[in-house]
């Protein structure tokens, strides 16, 4: 039996739904790597070597992110649009990092893999990879000369259970732009500015000893502990972020430890015992930045060889990736 092209396509159009079929990408996104495409571009950031103190699994995430995400929703009931139909969202598919080994290396490759989406206005969420990757994003998307950011400092929303701004060490096991210095350099470079940023939810002890208010920042951040978060509440938080971070533009990085064990068991640095965000707290707090100028966004910290069998971790930053894409394009399509 011989079948028409026609028919043949129909077969194709009727399977676009179920997500173990076909070659995964981000949501089942078209695959284009020229980032003047998109509107939003989704890239993963395969990246292990910035963190030598953990196990090195990091890389694998965005492979597990695409595997995942085909099965999820493809509409924002709150915001009441879908922003695959409306925008241009597409996978880039991942960064080349042919040196991945060495840390500083590969961190110039991701800054100038950035560079060219910010060229393009393509607004990157991008799934890591260790907390090094977030670095040289910022470089590329903030700060003099940038197209996105206007030649504006990004204001940095920051979940994660720990600071990474550790600048009194000079290097991370031989790493300088490693996962635990990138908040401190992207401020004194001047990518971004810390009195309009915010870190929230750390608990993890650093390794410096602190006996003041964890809370204290030396490079001028706000920074509200875990603690804090749960003492004053969802709604003084939220509105703490909004207070900060005014009409700036911003960059959201989320490293996966900043939740509760429960929902995120593989991480690369878990801090079990101590209280974390629940998914559907992160999930609020997000939501309270609808309407911002978000350049772009990133996951990181993902270890899918430690995930459980139904792979919890990874669907929770399916979902975690689903509402960036959403917040950037809700603002997209209102203007």
């Amino acid at each position: 039996m011989t079948v028409s092209d026609e028919e043949f396509a129909a077969r194709k159009a009727a399977m676009q739904p179920w997500y173990w079929w076909g070659i995964p990408t981000f949501f089942k996104c078209p695959w284009n790597e020229d980032p003047s495409a998109s509107d939003i571009a989704l890239v993963g950031v395969p990246h292990s070597s910035g963190n030598g103190s953990t196990e090195r699994d990091q890389h694998l995430a965005p492979r597990a992110v695409r595997d995942m995400s085909g099965r999820y929703r493809r509409a924002h009931e709150t915001y009441g649009f879908s922003p695959w139909d409306i925008l241009r969202v597409n996978d880039l598919g991942d960064v080349p990092l042919p040196e991945a080994m060495a840390n500083d290396i590969s961190v110039g490759h991701i800054e100038d893999y950035f560079h060219r989406l910010d060229r393009a206005g393509a607004r990157p969420v991008s799934i890591g990879g260790d907390h090094a990757i977030t670095g040289p994003i910022l470089k590329a998307l903030g700060g003099k000369d940038t197209a996105l950011a206007g030649g504006r400092k990004l204001s940095l929303v920051h979940f994660d259970a720990h600071r990474d701004d550790y600048d009194y060490l000079p290097h991370w096991l031989g790493n300088r732009r490693s996962a635990a210095h990138w908040a401190a350099y992207s401020v004194q470079e001047g990518h971004v500015d810390p009195g309009r940023s915010i870190q929230l939810g750390m608990r993890g002890n650093p390794l410096k000893p602190r006996t003041g208010n964890p809370a204290d920042s030396d490079l001028g951040y706000e920074i509200m502990p875990a603690e804090t978060v749960f003492d004053e509440g969802l709604d003084e938080t939220a509105q703490r972020i909004l207070d900060r971070v005014g009409d700036n533009p911003v960059y959201i990085t989320f490293d996966l430890d900043v939740l509760d064990v429960a929902d995120a068991p593989g991480v690369s640095n878990l801090e079990a015992g101590y209280r974390g965000l629940r998914a559907y707290e992160a999930i609020r707090l997000l939501r309270t930045m609808r309407g911002l100028d978000i350049v772009g966004a990133d996951i990181v910290c993902m270890m899918p060889t430690r995930d459980n069998p139904n792979q919890i971790t990874a669907l929770t930053a399916t979902v975690l990736m689903f509402e960036m894409i959403c917040l950037i394009g809700d603002r997209i399509r209102q203007r």
